[in-house]
């Protein structure tokens, strides 16, 4: 019985990166064995243990063989006669097929270290388009590791392409494409998996509201880029650098779909296109199942953005409605969430990467003024029923006239 560390801690390690998660594989040993010893079995499809005292994963090594469609078709044969060299063949890419045993010594069959110096990422076999969650793995990493200068392999695209027009990444589980999607967004440069998913065909299967922006010609005033697609990943790389979280990614990712919707003989103007992304919206978070809380701020983001950049022109008592709108006086933290994704929106413009963005702080402010209008003081003075709101409602919007004046002064 060997043990070797393996995968993204070992590549980790050898670029000289922090190693968050550390994966073992076990060579000649059995599940017997490895409960005997006092590790805890996990997994159902293959054998995967948790240390009796690490609680690192360590799995047995294996090969698998296609049995059938998606990502679950293969049979898993784990068992003491496979080689490390073995279980290293049936991963994804050379740099994720590097071990290295208890001595510190590589183990490296199939190029890895060559392909990390080169900066390439480059499949281990032709087995690769066996998986077609592979297609979503090379993506994200391309993700992460693009600010290094990697690229991927001719070949390793080649085969991602084929995967793509085969229909096999229909068949892929909802679950599965959203994690993937998930992660992508939290990468260095998160706009890199969409690329790359367009580069090889996928993004038209897997995210067609996405691919079909590309191509979408927008007012060349409002926005140099011109190209809504361009536009979108430049929105999405903003957001990144504001170190938003994944569900402010999201909305940024998404927050034009219907621009794309816009008949042809009305561009480049995008009349209500808003209302026309939240249709779109719906439906991507609906066949991704993607979590509640980025569905619903993906919708408000796409609802009012536009009135978000409009801030400044408009009337005192349209802001406190838009406030309302995104329910900030019941959920301040989501206030700031939409802020962050309009402010990626406005920053990822051609040649506006750096302009101010003052909205944000304007109704970061608007929203503090009217919320210290309590309802105590209108009760205290005898208003009752239906007038309470109403002019709780007045006051509020008193108070954020009066900052908006101050707001006016300044300029």
């Amino acid at each position: 019985m060997k043990t070797y560390l393996v995968g993204g801690a070992v590549r980790d390690q050898l670029l000289g990166k922090a190693v968050q998660d550390r994966d073992w594989v076990v060579v000649g040993s059995t599940a017997e064995e490895m409960i005997g010893l006092g590790y805890a079995q996990v997994g159902k499809d293959f054998p995967v243990f948790l240390h009796p005292e690490t609680k690192e994963e360590y799995a047995l090594a294996r090969t698998e063989r296609k049995s059938g469609k998606g990502y679950g078709g293969f049979e898993v044969y784990a068992s003491p006669d496979v080689s490390l060299e073995q279980d290293l063949a049936r991963r994804d890419l050379t740099v994720n097929a590097i071990a290295m045993d208890d001595s510190g010594e590589i183990i490296d069959p199939y190029g890895g270290v060559a392909d990390l110096n080169s900066l390439i990422l480059r499949h281990v076999t032709d087995a690769f388009s066996e998986d077609p969650l592979r297609v979503l793995r090379v993506a994200r990493f391309k993700a992460r590791f693009h600010y290094l200068g990697f690229s991927i392999d001719s070949k390793t695209i080649a085969l991602m392409k084929e995967i793509s027009n085969s229909g096999e990444l229909i068949d892929l589980a909802s679950e599965r494409v959203w994690i993937e999607l998930n992660k992508s967004l939290m990468e260095f440069s998160p706009s890199q998996f969409f690329l790359t998913l367009r580069d090889c065909d996928a993004l038209q299967v897997l995210f067609p509201e996405v691919d079909n922006l590309f191509g979408v010609e927008q007012r060349k005033e409002y926005h140099p880029e011109i190209d809504t697609g361009v536009h979108t990943m430049m929105v999405l790389e903003q957001a990144a650098k504001l170190q938003a979280s994944a569900e402010v990614r999201f909305a940024a990712l998404v927050h034009d779909l219907g621009k794309a919707d816009t008949p042809q003989e009305l561009l480049p103007k995008h009349i209500g296109h808003e209302k026309k992304s939240v249709k779109r919206v719906n439906q991507l978070c609906t066949r991704l199942k993607c979590p509640k809380s980025y569905h619903d701020l993906a919708v408000l983001v796409a609802k009012h953005h536009t009135q978000c950049h409009q801030a400044f022109s408009l009337k005192a008592g349209t802001v406190l409605k838009l406030l309302e709108n995104v329910d900030a006086f019941r959920r301040p933290e989501r206030l700031m969430l939409f802020l962050q994704a309009c402010k990626a929106d406005a920053l990822g413009r051609k040649g506006l990467e750096n302009q101010p963005y003052d909205q944000l702080q304007y109704l970061l402010e608007a929203y503090k003024v009217s919320d210290a209008i309590s309802v105590r003081p209108i009760l205290e003075e005898g208003v009752s029923g239906s007038e309470i709101g109403v002019m709780l409602k007045r006051r509020r919007t008193q108070a954020i006239a009066v900052l908006k004046s101050s707001y006016l002064q300044q300029d």
